[in-house]
């Protein structure tokens, strides 16, 4: 498949107005101001996207219940808090593609009628953020934000905010209430974001690889683009693969390839040519796999068929020698570290979960734990103000699940 979210970023001066321009970049632009934003709104919806920071929500329903709300300003929010271990596949467009960024930031502004556009990137990436400023201030320079973009009288400012470092923040409503100067902790659900977002203002929060796509749906057209990929979660994605592979990285790939094929015709697979033993297909929250479920289409749709989710395609792959209980350990103590402490199933519960699997891996632990960790993780779901304690408790859940006979081992 020809590449476009990482089209040109073998070019080492890839972060450069010039370059980009000189690959296509900000046609799409140029062709969108000229119709109406209401039509790109249109488009969108009929182009199948997904928002693809992890819930795979219709992009173009999201902009249409915003567009609907009469209340103005309206505002423009890019998440590029990317939290998730496992993750990394916002990095090559932040660092190597930041005009694809701002160009499908500045089209998603002007359909959506708002004016000011906030990209909110993690504290981990200050590099990213030097590169999204420097980006920013070309795009500036050349006419494509300000007061007049292109020429067109269409008015769009743009800003990178800096987190300080809190997984919470790549929940929308808690990036909302950080961008505000509050503690980062997720708001009560209604309101939702689409009418009382940013400062109590209908407001659009879209992943960066969400708004990476725009450009090329309206470059190539709606229907072009819903016939790339799986019919019900079209277009291309990234999936950043990690772990015991031979060749782990970011790569472009049709939305709907199955994990099979991404682990051993992409990545070669696995490393030393041992066997597999397990993969985690979207990111540390998203219930991990046996080797013998692989042959999985990865899209939104298929992948709760076969037992876990896409997330935000985070494959995180492990060979016949890891220690899954170790594994499963790590994660609940990351999740009881970024915990926000708003809830109480999810600040006491993951840290009652964490204590269990402390004693467990560590030898100490009883028949009578394993079933425990079940109980304590079933009053977890779906009792949270955010999903990080349902993505803590599904963890627990399906690594028992699926390889209870590990945690068994470790019971004296």
């Amino acid at each position: 498949m020809e590449k476009f979210l990482l089209r040109n970023i073998e070019n080492p001066n890839s972060t450069d107005i010039n370059e980009y321009i000189k690959a296509g970049g900000y046609k799409a632009l140029l062709k969108a101001v000229e119709m109406k934003p209401a039509d790109i709104v249109s488009e969108v919806r009929k182009s199948g996207l997904r928002g693809r920071g992890g819930a795979g929500f219709p992009t173009g329903m999201k902009w249409a219940f915003a567009s609907a709300d009469p209340k103005k300003p309206r505002y423009m929010l890019c998440n590029a808090d990317e939290g998730e271990p496992g993750t990394f596949k916002d990095r090559p467009i932040l660092e190597k593609n930041p005009h694809l960024l701002i160009e499908g930031m500045i089209i998603s502004g002007y359909a959506l009628e708002a004016e000011y556009g906030y990209i909110y990137i993690r504290g981990e990436y200050p590099a990213a953020k030097d590169i999204l400023d420097a980006a920013i201030k070309q795009a500036h320079e050349k006419g494509y934000l300000g007061d007049n973009v292109s020429g067109k009288g269409v008015r769009f400012h743009l800003y990178v905010h800096q987190g300080a470092g809190a997984y919470i923040c790549g929940e929308e409503t808690a990036l909302i209430e950080s961008l505000e100067g509050k503690r980062g902790q997720p708001r009560i659900k209604p309101p939702f974001p689409v009418n009382e977002g940013f400062l109590s203002k209908p407001t659009i929060i879209n992943n960066v690889e969400t708004l990476a796509n725009i450009p090329y749906i309206i470059e190539i057209g709606a229907d072009a683009y819903a016939e790339i990929g799986s019919p019900d979660c079209p277009g291309p994605k990234l999936y950043s693969v990690s772990g015991h592979v031979k060749r782990p990285g970011v790569y472009e790939l049709p939305m709907g390839i199955t994990l099979r094929e991404i682990i051993y015709d992409h990545c070669g697979g696995i490393r030393g040519d041992k066997k597999l033993k397990a993969v985690i297909p979207g990111g540390i929250s998203t219930p991990i796999l046996p080797a013998d479920a692989i042959d999985c289409p990865m899209d939104f749709v298929n992948m709760p068929k076969h037992g876990s989710m896409l997330g935000s395609g985070a494959v995180m792959v492990f060979d016949e020698t890891v220690d899954l209980v170790k594994v499963c350990y790590r994660a609940i103590k990351f999740f009881e570290h970024e915990s926000c402490g708003k809830c109480t199933p999810c600040r006491e519960g993951v840290g009652w979960m964490r204590a269990i699997l402390e004693r467990i891996s560590g030898g100490s632990g009883t028949a009578e734990d394993i079933d425990l960790l079940i109980e304590v993780s079933n009053n977890i779901t779906g009792k949270t103000f955010c999903p990080l304690g349902d993505g803590a408790a599904m963890v627990v859940q399906n690594f028992v699940k699926n390889f209870r006979s590990e945690f068994e081992e470790k019971i004296h």
